[in-house]
């Protein structure tokens, strides 16, 4: 299929970067889904009139992404970009290499969004203006059947030519017209679709979210109910207590529940500041998740970084090493050298000594 889709769509703009997608587990960790940067290209499909991000590594696609007009690229660094696939199930992570082709990219994507924002809406009015026509011309076609007398053959054989060519021509432009029809449909159930599972698996983030930023304010409130049945238990015996109005023991009893029914109050109070401050920090729940996840982004690449610092570390070792090699080549070559002048000078020496004594007689 993804040969087919590549022979009939045409590539508008490309870039380079590593691509991540999101851990489908935890839908919190970034997973490389390339060992290095690899090309990521904008694809036009005439026929759909739709926009693709397509990616390849080797012979698998990376990344095979259309994209539709509620979908949003989100800058969550200087270099590094994602935007969420509901018909993939996942969220796609780009780390380039420059702050300007992150800027480039979400620019092409920007307007790759709005024209399909545009398609859709073109879409839309044209199906409603299709169905508005078929409900006028419906009731109107089955009138004239059941209105118009049969008509009389007048011309013999040439009549009844011209009336099946003409019926020809009207079926052949009907067909067309449903033709139509159908891949104008086709166009909105995708975009129906597409828009149904973002809607799906953004409800989904919103429950869970909720549900965890709930629970212990829920806890909380079981305490909170169960403190106040035991505050009016206590205040039920104090009051009749009172009403007895008994010496000795009951006054020392009166006592220690009324201890009691302060310690209790006390802790009410704390325990509603406690849920007053549990809901503030629900409150501040989004920005200290987006605040992680840029953390983890400048982690990743500061992760690259020392990667890339590591590989420079090991060319200079490999370089002083060479280096080292070469030296200790030089200085056996210049022993070499020295030695062979030791001899050619004590060679000379002898001469020397030989011709003084060769003079002298």
């Amino acid at each position: 299929m993804f040969p087919l889709h590549r022979e009939r769509e045409q590539p508008i703009f490309s870039t380079r970067a590593h691509v991540f997608q999101i851990d489908p587990a935890s839908k919190r960790n970034w997973i490389p889904a390339s060992k290095h940067a690899v090309t990521i290209s904008f694809f036009y499909d005439a026929n759909r009139h739709a926009y693709r991000i397509i990616s390849v590594g080797g012979t698998k696609a990376i990344i095979n992404s259309i994209i539709t007009h509620n979908m949003t690229f989100t800058k969550t660094s200087q270099k590094f970009g994602q935007w969420a696939d509901s018909r993939a199930n996942t969220v796609y992570g780009l780390g380039f290499a420059t702050e300007q082709q992150l800027h480039q990219f979400a620019d092409r994507f920007k307007e790759a969004k709005e024209a399909a924002r545009m398609a859709r809406e073109k879409s839309q009015d044209k199906m409603e203006l299709s169905n508005a026509a078929l409900s006028i011309a419906a009731p109107q076609d089955l009138s004239d059947e059941l209105q118009s007398p049969p008509v009389m053959c007048v011309n013999g054989p040439e009549d009844k030519l011209f009336r099946s060519q003409s019926a020809d021509i009207t079926l052949s432009s009907e067909k067309e017209r449903i033709k139509k029809m159908l891949s104008e449909g086709s166009i909105c159930e995708i975009n129906l679709e597409a828009e149904f599972f973002t809607l799906q698996d953004n409800n989904a983030k919103l429950v869970a979210a909720l549900h965890e930023a709930n629970t212990n304010v829920e806890q909380w409130k079981k305490q909170l109910s169960a403190y106040q049945e035991e505050t009016d238990r206590l205040r039920d015996q104090v009051a009749e207590l009172e009403a007895h109005g008994g010496p000795g023991p009951s006054d020392l009893l009166k006592d220690e529940l009324t201890q009691s029914l302060e310690e209790l109050e006390n802790l009410l109070k704390a325990k509603d500041e406690e849920i007053h401050i549990l809901q503030n920090k629900k409150s501040d729940f989004h920005e200290l998740e987006q605040e992680r996840e840029e953390a983890i982004h400048r982690l990743q690449e500061l992760e690259m970084h020392n990667i890339e610092l590591e590989r420079r570390v090991q060319n200079g070792e490999q370089n002083l090493a060479s280096v080292l090699e070469d030296r200790d080549r030089a200085e056996n070559e210049v022993q070499r050298v020295i030695q062979i002048l030791d001899v050619k000078i004590f060679d000379l020496n002898d001469l020397r000594q030989s011709l003084v004594k060769l003079i002298s007689k």
